[in-house]
């Protein structure tokens, strides 16, 4: 068995340097789709939240917003940052599922035989159904929880939830297409069969996330609270 795991090693260490070394020759005709496809998840949820918070009542006690009553401590940034550093990992992490369970495991099929051939063969479609389950759980959570927020913050500073919704656009924008790049990344994946190439995305997809995600946080808490300040 360890002649086989390491066959499957070397089979996706081979076809992730490939990839790497075909895209590095037209980078932005491979990120284009990507980004497309992530603003385009990003402007769904955008809309979501914008229903959920229609739907919601919001909370007497109000909410905290970094930056706008008081100077922004470093342990604002922080949380942001963790809490946006949990959904890339998720959908990181899908895309590394993606490329063992679609691309390894079938491999690994071949090269065994018996009940741990059938194991190797079914295990991978299975896999892909609960990571898309999670997915999917994690947007719907997104939503939710965004949308709650975003009714209880509207009443608070006495704006209509669209005008809350379209100043929180621009660093909501940045962001969450930078953490749904891995997810974008998946989901073309998933449309052409291109299993093999999804841990390259993930390296790829994850380092282009991290400074938009920087970006996006420094909007948050130094553009948003003034973006406020002026509606008012």
């Amino acid at each position: 068995m360890a002649v086989v795991d390491d066959l499957v090693f070397l089979q996706g260490v081979g076809a992730t340097k490939q990839t790497l070394r075909r895209w590095n020759r037209s980078p932005w005709k491979v990120i284009r789709p990507w980004l497309l496809w992530s603003a385009v998840i990003s402007v769904g949820l955008l809309l979501a939240v914008y229903s959920v918070a229609r739907l919601s009542t919001p909370d007497p006690t109000g909410i905290y917003i970094p930056g706008l009553w008081r100077h922004v401590a470093p342990a604002d940034v922080g949380m942001i940052l963790f809490r946006n550093s949990l959904v890339l990992a998720l959908h990181g992490f899908a895309c590394v599922a993606g490329f063992i369970a679609l691309n390894s495991l079938p491999y690994s099929a071949t090269q065994r035989s018996g009940l741990s051939r059938i194991i190797h063969e079914k295990a991978g479609p299975f896999a892909m159904m609960f990571v898309a389950g999670a997915t999917l759980f994690s947007l719907a959570t997104q939503a939710f929880f965004i949308g709650g927020v975003l009714a209880t913050a509207s009443a608070q500073l006495g704006l209509s939830d669209s005008h809350l919704l379209l100043l929180l656009a621009p660093h909501a924008v940045v962001g969450r297409t930078a953490l749904f790049l891995p997810l974008a990344a998946w989901l073309l994946a998933s449309r052409r069969g291109h299993w093999d190439q999804l841990l390259a995305a993930t390296f790829v997809t994850v380092a282009a996330a991290v400074p938009a995600l920087l970006l996006s946080v420094s909007m948050e808490v130094y553009l948003f609270p003034e973006l406020i300040r002026m509606s008012g």
